[in-house]
């Protein structure tokens, strides 16, 4: 009976693969899998037959597998693996005595045994190598000791977004380092009782960067409470909630950070003389009294700033602040999320200053009217659907300049009808005067961008050493992976920058950019082939083969389309909102590069279904209510649920910014929150979310969508320490110290809902033990 049931799984297995594998060869790709098809037919056929040969022919399919894969893909563990896995466990198996019974002719399983062992050889060296990991050494040299690290902030505090008004992510702090950073410990843990709820939009995160201020914390949560917290302990000091109400429509229920602000007019210990303004998802902007969370009645209008002000379309839910104003130069600087693919008829992307004490518009920049920069009218509107700032942006105060950087307009896959500002804005690192909201300059990362590739993080500003000189610089991390060097007294690059061919053919009325800007520092992947698709098995390896091959796809910018375009990397970004840090004194950067392919498939209006009562999201059927075509947008999954592309999707990476070299990139988190079982393999997986560095030659990051805090040597990238967190860690870690000298790391761990990762509430501290 086993022989049958076995030679029963061989031709199962025959016409799986030879099928598929006919459609896969009819569409252009690899004729391995009809041959293995045949190869699996005969083998079911001569064991049910009770031939010997049965072993020869399958120890042949081993062999040739093998080779097959190694001349595909060479010695990649995780590429090997799923082309052979069941191979070998067929060959395992017909290696019993049950499974031979009562076969006639010359034994084969000395060739079958011969050819399992050529496997297990094969797949222990590859064990032993990475080809895709590249190790290196940065520079240890303090090439500016007294680096310029953006304001007086103290240096045992965190008072931006990006510690400072330069975003650099970086904390002069040295007590912890890489010799004693494993020894870690728990300090206290904080929950904040706001935790995603049933009738939640599907991205309900938990991404906020503390600030830490004299002995407080100041953090805000998903629904955007904020919440004091007593730096040493983690005891609760006070918390305001807003009171906001759920919207449907709103894509995105999160809060990446509140402000802080000092105001100098108000003598200390004064009702507000300190405060904290928390943007809100209802867009409202609060300021609250730092010491005790009473709101500042003499801010705009009892406390409460109304940021759908003058704005076209004013629809509850599509607009909003998702991440800290920048508060600099006694102004509060303050963009906002605008719901993508939605409609043509949305709020604006306009980018406002307001005055910190009173609450008054001092300048308002319209990337749609851009030289209108004076407060508009009450009845006055700004342009709808206009490059929009979702981030933070950063500030240079002796240079008078703000960085802004810009996403798409929306719809962001059609680009008909666009404006010439639109062409010239969207997408792109820009630069404002700080006092009058004018443009200064402007440096595009995407030419006519179909692809939702806003530029996603906090511009960060270091100074550079070069062979000119000490440059002011601006690092730009962009989600197709280019990371632009520019001087940020200018916009012109100090890593060059070269325009390179792109893909055309756009839908009917639209058209692509003939060329792309493409940095020469970049994290840009290699394109796909049908080699680079995966999978647990090889079936639905194949699956995934014969999908890429439906698909269009020409490489990096493949524009849109009614068949279904492969948009690699996608718009989950190479870098998104946590951006990269950097240490200013070594002049070098730490990032955390992910890869992951989406699908961009073109829906003609009349075919679209009519609208159903379904909460905000960025992924699945985007409406573009007024628009030609709606847009469906997914992650390119497996019939399994997991990347069609092989790892690894999530690296840690260190470059040298005075070379603009890339100088190591490892494979970083596991599938322990993946699969059914906690398996701790390191394959690296995608994450959102950004690191931290400090003095002490470590860099912090969670983000990974396994449930861990990591530290990395800064100067080899390699993990140095982890705790396991109680939810999904992606936020951004930062680091102070208290009253007594001891340094602390703190991470929120609250989930997101895109990725799937375990929601939750925590603030974790760390600490060395005393």
């Amino acid at each position: 009976m086993a022989v049958v049931i076995t030679s029963l799984i061989l031709f199962l297995i025959g016409l799986a693969l030879g099928g598929g594998g006919i459609w896969l060869a009819s569409l252009g790709g690899s004729w391995y899998y009809i041959i293995a098809g045949i190869a699996f037919l005969v083998a079911g056929w001569l064991l049910y037959r009770r031939k010997s040969m049965a072993l020869w022919l399958y120890a042949a399919i081993v062999i040739g597998t093998l080779c097959w894969a190694v001349w595909e893909i060479g010695f990649d563990w995780w590429e090997l693996g799923p082309r052979g896995g069941i191979i070998v466990l067929i060959a395992l198996w017909l290696s019993t005595p049950w499974a031979r019974r009562g076969l006639t002719g010359p034994d084969g399983r000395a060739p079958l045994i011969l050819a399992v062992l050529a496997s297990l050889a094969v797949a222990g060296y590859s064990m032993t190598t990475d080809p895709k990991d590249i190790a290196g050494e940065l520079n240890t040299d303090e090439v500016t000791p007294t680096a310029d690290l953006g304001g007086n902030v103290p240096a045992g505090e965190w008072h931006y977004y990006g510690r400072t008004q330069y975003g650099q992510r970086y904390s002069p702090l040295d007590q912890i380092t890489a010799e004693n950073v494993a020894n870690l410990q728990p300090a206290w843990t904080y929950r904040t009782g706001d935790v995603k709820g049933p009738d939640d939009v599907t991205e309900t995160t938990y991404q906020v960067t503390p600030l830490k201020v004299a002995d407080t914390l100041y953090i805000c949560t998903p629904h955007n409470f904020a919440i004091a917290i007593d730096a040493a302990s983690g005891k609760e000091k006070w918390r305001f909630d807003p009171q906001v109400k759920l919207d449907k429509d709103r894509q995105h229920q999160t809060c990446r950070g509140v402000s802080y602000y000092a105001d100098a007019k108000i003598a200390a210990g004064q009702p507000c003389a300190a405060r904290v303004y928390l943007p809100t998802s209802d867009a409202r902007l609060i300021a609250l009294d730092a010491a005790n969370g009473q709101v500042c009645p003499t801010f705009a209008e009892g406390g409460t700033l109304n940021l759908l002000a003058n704005m076209p379309y004013p629809k509850p839910g599509y607009y909003y602040s998702t991440s800290a104003p920048l508060i600099v130069a006694n102004k509060i600087i303050v963009g906002g999320a605008v719901n993508d693919n939605y409609s043509t008829q949305e709020p604006s992307g306009v980018i406002r200053a307001f005055d910190a004490d009173t609450g008054a518009l001092i300048w308002n920049w319209d990337s749609g009217n851009p030289d209108q920069t004076t407060p508009l009218a009450q009845d006055q509107t700004y342009t709808n659907n206009s490059p929009n700032m979702w981030s933070t942006a950063s500030a240079d105060e002796k240079l008078g300049l703000l960085y802004v950087p810009l996403g798409n307009k929306t719809p962001d896959q059609l680009g008909a009808g666009r404006s010439a500002n639109d062409e010239k804005f969207s997408s792109s690192i820009t630069a404002l005067d700080l006092n009058t909201g004018q443009l200064r300059w402007v440096r595009q990362t995407v030419h006519h961008d179909l692809w939702d590739m806003d530029v996603p993080a906090q511009p960060t500003l270091v100074d550079i050493t070069t062979a000119a000189g000490v440059v002011p610089a601006l690092v730009g991390p962009t989600k197709q992976g280019d990371l632009y060097v520019l001087d940020r007294r200018s916009g012109e690059p100090i890593v060059p920058i070269n325009e390179v061919p792109a893909p055309g053919g756009a839908i009917e009325g639209d058209h692509t950019s003939p060329t792309q800007p493409v940095s020469d520092l970049s994290f840009n992947p290699k394109p796909l082939t049908g080699a680079d698709m995966w999978g647990i098995t090889m079936f639905d390896q194949l699956a995934c083969r014969i999908e890429f091959l439906k698909l269009r796809y020409e490489g990096r910018y493949t524009p849109p389309s009614l068949q279904g375009s492969l948009i690699y990397p996608g718009n989950f970004g190479t870098f998104n909102w946590g951006g990269v840090a950097v240490d200013p004194v070594r002049q070098v950067m730490f990032g955390m590069p992910t890869y992951l392919a989406f699908i961009s498939k073109l829906v003609p209006r009349a075919d679209v279904p009519p609208p159903g009562d379904t909460k905000g999201s960025e992924q699945g059927l985007n409406r573009n209510e007024g628009a030609p075509y709606a847009v469906i947008l997914k992650p390119f999954l497996s019939p399994l649920g997991i990347p069609c592309q092989a790892p690894p999707w999530g690296y840690v990476a260190g470059a040298d910014l005075r070379t603009g070299k890339i100088v190591y990139k490892h494979r970083n988190g596991t599938v322990y929150d993946m699969t059914p079982l906690p398996l701790p393999f390191k394959v690296g997986v995608p994450g959102i979310g950004g690191p931290m560095i400090t003095a002490g030659g470590v860099a912090f990051l969670g983000a990974a969508v396994d449930d861990f805090l990591r530290a990395y040597d800064l100067t080899t990238g390699r993990q140095l320490w982890q705790t396991r967190l109680p939810a999904g860690g992606q936020s951004t870690p930062m680091t102070y110290t208290v009253a007594d000298g001891r340094q602390f790391v703190v991470i929120v761990a609250g989930g997101h809902g895109s990725v799937g990762t375990k929601p939750g509430d925590y603030v974790m501290a760390y600490t060395l033990p005393k």
